[in-house]
């Protein structure tokens, strides 16, 4: 299975200029011929809460039109990030993942469930209350939402009801890198599942991101680091690894889940 990740800077506020950035290096990605494409936490906005609701995709109708159209004419998956939602009935605002398989079929929406209370998701966002999980290819992959990657139990649970890949989409800042990198290692290891990151790079209101995207195997072995830049990652996973690595050390079967 060969995964793009597209780790872009994100304009603040800006959706139109964000929106034509993500389709470009859509395209760009493409020429490499992945079967996903994975995009950053809040692509569309970037943390401009203030004005969500001006500003937050309503109904998640411009990100469906642009990923179902792509990923039917392109014959790829997308994992979209997450984008700045706004439903339009009950008003609330969410931090929202959308998936689209290569058919331009939508098989995924996952509402961050666990809301940031530094960058004040709490104050201005609602929290999911359902698990991201998807099939591709016939594997089950399972989804996060950046601040997702501190809470253990959360990727235990994907893992516990089928994936082999955990994707988690992020903007977190370079002053916590090193944490960033050390959890994906231990999410990766803990579970016996590939963890791929894609992570937001540039600045944002005096804040900075490190992109420093990442690919880890099942071992812990890291197979990609990104750099600070915008860029394109790739990367080919073997998922007979895990089942490899489950059967070697069976750490979930010895799990005591009583």
């Amino acid at each position: 299975m060969k995964i793009a990740l597209i780790q872009m800077d994100v304009t603040i506020g800006e959706p139109d200029v964000n929106f034509e950035k993500a389709h470009r290096l859509m395209k760009q990605a493409m020429e490499q011929a992945p079967d996903i494409i994975v995009l950053p936490e809040m692509w569309n906005t970037g943390y401009a809460l203030e004005i969500a609701e001006q500003i937050a995709d309503i109904d998640g109708q411009r990100t469906k039109e642009l990923f179902s159209s792509f990923a039917k004419e392109n014959n790829v998956a997308i994992v979209g990030g997450s984008v700045l939602y706004r439903d339009s009935q009950s008003g609330n605002v969410t931090n929202t993942m959308f998936v689209f398989n290569e058919h331009g079929e939508q098989v995924l929406r996952y509402d961050k469930i666990h809301l940031f209370r530094l960058m004040d998701e709490d104050k201005f966002l609602t929290a999911g209350n359902t698990f991201g999980l998807f099939e591709h290819q016939g594997e089950t992959i399972g989804t996060m939402i950046c601040y997702d990657l501190r809470f253990p139990q959360l990727s235990r649970k994907l893992v516990n009801q089928g994936a082999k890949i955990l994707i988690n989409a992020a903007q977190w800042p370079t002053s916590r890198v090193d944490h960033w990198r050390k959890l994906l290692v231990a999410r990766a290891i803990e579970n016996q599942s590939f963890v791929v990151a894609v992570n937001r790079c540039g600045e944002s209101r005096n804040t900075s991101f490190p992109g420093s995207s990442m690919v880890i195997d099942p071992l812990g072995e890291i197979l990609l680091q990104g750099d600070s830049s915008e860029q394109i990652y790739y990367a080919e996973i073997d998922l007979s690894k895990v089942d490899d690595t489950r059967k070697h050390i069976p750490v979930l079967t010895d799990q005591r889940l009583d």
